[in-house]
């Protein structure tokens, strides 16, 4: 899997919104090997928007498309600052990857120091993580270079991810948070999508 994060300011939530639906509408039928989108605008405004692709040929086979660019140019005039993009080469899917259920997603950017290790941890969460975090349906952490990532955790809901948050893990998950949370270089920045858009490839 290979995905395009894109950032920016949003100045029209609702125009973003439709603009993305006439895609999935009228422009995904010739985007051969999109699988999906995970998008959404925070509350103060950042819209974020991570595409799904089979691989990075797909990605770049779509980018190039005349009918794209036209899109693309549209679309980013609802848009104000810098936009901020990532492409993600490996992608290490959790719990399965995202899910279109979700009623909440939550969006963390960061570095790690070993990206080796986070691979490791990756996997090890998958065996310990379902029966403690219920309310966790899966995700995907994408990495764009240099040990940077961006990652997708989605929920069924927002008030189940926060009461989620309160509960104490047994010894063992603990550990492995603790171990992840020392990996991590500077701060991590959050950015939660309460009204998700989430689409798929038909």
């Amino acid at each position: 899997m290979f995905i395009q994060v894109m950032r920016a300011g949003a100045t029209d939530v609702s125009g973003l919104r439709a603009a993305l639906d006439r895609w999935v509408e009228e422009l995904s039928g010739g985007a051969t090997g999109w699988l999906g989108t995970t998008a959404g605008v925070t509350d103060d405004g950042t819209f974020v928007n991570l595409a799904r692709f089979e691989s990075e040929q797909a990605a770049r086979a779509n980018s190039e498309r005349p009918e794209q660019g036209e899109w693309w140019r549209e679309t980013s005039k609802l848009l104000s600052g810098e936009v901020v993009f990532h492409d993600c080469p490996e992608v290490l899917p959790f719990l399965g990857g995202g899910s279109d259920d979700a009623g909440f997603v939550q969006v963390i950017e960061g570095r790690v120091r070993d990206v080796q290790r986070m691979r490791e941890l990756n996997d090890l969460y998958e065996s310990q993580f379902t029966d403690f975090r219920s309310d966790v349906l899966g995700g995907v952490a994408a990495l764009w270079g240099e040990g940077s990532f961006t990652q997708a955790i989605y929920f069924t809901s927002e008030e189940s991810a926060r009461e989620g948050e309160r509960r104490q893990p047994p010894p063992e998950l603990k550990a492995l948070f603790e171990e992840e949370m020392s990996l991590y270089e500077g701060d991590l920045v959050y950015y939660d999508l309460r009204d998700p858009w989430l689409l798929s490839a038909r």
